[in-house]
């Protein structure tokens, strides 16, 4: 079962109750689930109680309770338990792995990503519009809000109050418009300034040097960026994309592809991180915060790297399918890392 799946059965329970007649109130349109937070367990939690709690009139530990029934019944759902005061943490069964890294190896870089708008000539109101002064930074994060903005199936428009050309060529930004803010109310980006001219960095350095920190952290600006050690989260998260791929291409000289399937041991960190994917997005869209992508993408990797040593064959061992299943998994964290950085405006080399 995948997040998205797991979600729409959290409402589908939700729904059973109120048929029922345990729960009086409106089913939402989302459940959100997530990994567990601390004191949590199993391998997704979901705060639906909490939320249903109020209109319901009955404590949301109460709530949780009248919805485990409906969920543990489930197939896919091995046990749910509550915590806290009304959290319900779910157990997925054993297929739940491979059924993920089907998911986003099907959908490729677009994992994680909502339907765009069928129309281009959609009702103005409609259009989220970007306002920023002339600072480099500000124009950086407006790109890469609109970018994500966009991911998620929003009309995006973007203007500053002023804008230089050298930007567009050093780090891939562009605006909509150049001047005053538009009539129609916009939304202000403007974060802390960078102490600093990053573009001496590069463009991929340059850019998540002013993006990875939230809006209100002044950013750092120096050659840590660049530098090709474990100590800077950029290397990281871009050699365990780059680790990922030549372990393709190394397991097609053995003769073997990638095949989603059980991987027993797989790490926890890592098929969270994975499934949380599309949540992250959905968030950085709303906050309009991409340093929230930025920070993810490193949890990605660092839960990634331990594992790819892993995935082939050693010595005279001949590949399986537990080998195929590794593999798949392994490239499922090369695809979010990609597309994460995608959405940055951060290359996303196959060689490092």
């Amino acid at each position: 079962m995948t997040p998205a799946e797991l979600s729409s059965t959290v409402l589908h329970a939700v729904r059973r109750a109120v048929d029922a007649g345990e729960l009086d109130v409106t089913v939402p349109a989302r459940a959100v689930v997530a990994p567990p937070g601390p004191g949590g367990c199993g391998d997704y939690a979901t705060n639906i109680a909490l939320q249903l709690a109020r209109p319901a009139g009955q404590p949301p530990y109460r709530v949780a309770e009248v919805l485990r029934p409906y969920l543990v019944g489930v197939d896919g759902v091995a046990d749910v338990v509550l915590t806290g005061p009304g959290f319900l943490n779910i157990s997925l069964g054993g297929a739940a792995p491979a059924a993920l890294v089907e998911e986003i190896l099907s959908a490729g870089t677009r994992y994680g990503h909502a339907d765009a708008p069928d129309a281009p000539d959609a009702p103005d109101n409609s259009v989220v519009r970007l306002h920023c002064p002339h600072d480099l930074r500000a124009v950086v994060i407006a790109d890469a809000v609109a970018r994500v903005l966009r991911c998620q199936g929003a009309l995006v428009r973007v203007t500053a109050e002023g804008f230089d050309r050298e930007w567009t060529a050093a780090l891939d930004v562009r605006v909509d418009g150049v001047g005053p803010a538009p009539a129609s109310p916009p939304v202000t980006v403007r974060p802390v300034p960078a102490p600093a001219d990053p573009l001496p960095l590069g463009r991929d350095a340059a850019r998540w040097a002013l993006l990875h920190p939230a809006a209100h952290d002044r950013p750092r600006i120096g050659d840590e960026h660049l530098a090709q050690r474990e100590g800077n989260p950029l290397f990281r998260v871009r050699y365990a994309h780059a680790r990922s791929r030549a372990l393709t291409r190394n397991a097609a000289d053995l003769g073997f592809a990638a095949a989603p399937g059980p991987v027993p041991d797989a790490p926890q960190e890592l098929l969270a991180a994975l499934g949380d994917h599309p949540r992250v997005l959905a968030a950085a869209a709303a906050h309009r915060a991409p340093d929230r992508i930025a920070r993810h993408l490193v949890a990605v990797a660092d839960a990634a790297l331990p594992f790819l040593p892993t995935v082939l064959p050693r010595g005279g061992e001949k590949p399986s399918a537990a080998h195929r299943a590794r593999l798949a998994l392994a490239e499922a964290a090369g695809t979010v890392l990609a597309g994460g950085l995608t959405l940055l405006g951060i290359d996303a080399p196959d060689h490092l």
